[in-house]
């Protein structure tokens, strides 16, 4: 499935738009279903914000689909670099959808 990538003024905006096409699951607080199983997941839409004044306001969206049809999101801050963080295996499967759309 296509990737697609969003920009909305604000990661509360995104959020909203996401709920509405029915991603309603909050992978946060699940983040250990996408780190022990990568695989069973898919980044469907992506959105990134940069705050303008503040690059510790910088914050990604991830809208994810489960092979179960599980829908949620996932938002990774700037500061999201522990070694186990759900945030770099979908960075790790953003990367690879890349990689094979070429």
């Amino acid at each position: 499935m296509e990737k697609r990538m969003y920009h909305y003024t604000t990661v509360s905006k995104a959020l909203e738009e996401l709920k509405e096409k029915g991603f309603m699951i909050d992978f946060n607080i699940q983040e250990s279903k996408i780190i022990n199983n990568p695989n069973d997941f898919e980044i469907v839409h992506i959105y990134r914000y940069e705050g303008e004044s503040d690059p510790g306001d910088e914050a990604t969206v991830f809208g994810i689909k489960s092979i179960t049809g599980e829908k949620g999101v996932y938002v990774a801050g700037l500061a999201a670099s522990a070694d186990k963080s759900a945030a770099l295996v979908l960075n790790d499967l953003a990367i690879k959808g890349k990689e094979q759309q070429f």
